[in-house]
């Protein structure tokens, strides 16, 4: 479901209504060129620089090695992003006006990188509360083309409780019903309900250019989410000392929103044994718990430790 040009900042009640059944939105161009000329050269920095692969090391194993030495909001263009006026507005929309940050995710995706399997990203909360709604935002600096792969959804997937990983024995083939993304113009945000299955498809064999892709994710409040990342009250606290909220969005990095990190945490750190997987950052999905959602909840859970 695409939503044009002239509804960019906000949703009317029937987009509203298609998204919460469909599980999906597309925002055509929702980020303009200046600050996507400012996020590029700060994603190649966070790639070949190895901080993103040091934020990777610090989830694998945060009691050796400690915090990243910078977080991806202290980037400028990138905490700009977190809250792009006409992208809260949106979410505001969705969400009612009390929502949270949860992660923020930065990566280059060179030519020649496999796809990721089908899987949805949603985590739970102490209220296992159905009508909740955790929400990523994934932003195509560059847009999508052949050249660069493809995104492919299953509407509605989001309606019926499943683990992340209960279609990844599929890979990234064709399921009957999805919608492939594979056209968009640069800038373009597409909002995914969490708990909606989706896969991200390869190019065809061919030159093929990088995928620019920053994912965010945001929950609405009401009940305490499980955080992803173990340095997650040290990303909050930064957030609120760079103001990114600007005093207007309270809510928007409290930590009262969230439980502890899996596994117990260390007193005064906020790190835990266990976290993500080792080698691959949480972009849109660790799968470090079995986790069943409903309608974008996750209504049961069992953690089962790291993967």
């Amino acid at each position: 479901m695409t939503l044009s040009s002239g509804g960019r900042e906000a949703l009317d009640t029937e987009h509203r209504r298609q998204f919460l059944e469909s599980g999906y939105l597309v925002l055509p161009g929702l980020l303009p060129e200046a600050l996507r000329e400012r996020l590029a050269p700060e994603v190649d920095r966070w790639v070949d620089e190895g901080l993103r692969a040091r934020s990777i090391a610090a989830c694998a194993d945060p009691l050796r090695l400690g915090p990243p030495p910078l977080l991806e909001l202290e980037l400028p263009a990138h905490g700009e992003l977190l809250t792009h006026p006409p992208l809260l507005r949106t979410l505001t929309r969705l969400l009612g006006p009390d929502f949270v940050f949860h992660h923020l995710h930065s990566d280059r995706q060179d030519p020649g990188i496999p796809g990721k399997a089908w899987h949805h990203d949603c985590e739970p909360n102490d209220r296992s509360d159905p009508s909740l709604l955790m929400v990523h935002t994934l932003h195509y600096l560059g847009g999508l083309d052949e050249k660069v792969g493809s995104l492919a959804v299953l509407p509605g997937s989001h309606l019926r409780a499943a683990g992340k990983s209960a279609l990844a024995h599929h890979g990234t083939a064709e399921l009957p019903g999805e919608v492939v993304i594979d056209r968009l113009p640069p800038g373009t945000t597409v909002l995914l309900n969490s708990a909606l299955f989706h896969t991200r498809r390869p190019a065809p064999e061919g030159p093929g250019h990088p995928r620019y892709f920053v994912d965010a994710s945001y929950c609405q409040v009401g009940a305490r989410w499980r955080p992803v990342k173990p340095y997650w009250r040290q990303m909050l606290a930064r957030a609120r000392e760079l103001d990114l909220a600007d005093g207007q969005w309270p809510e928007l990095f409290a930590e009262r929103h969230f439980t502890e990190y899996p596994g117990g945490e260390r007193a005064g750190t906020g790190y835990a044994g266990g976290g993500e997987r080792a080698g691959t950052e949480y972009a849109g999905g660790g799968d470090h718990a079995r986790t069943e959602c409903t309608r974008g909840d996750h209504a049961r859970t069992e953690f089962t430790g790291t993967v």
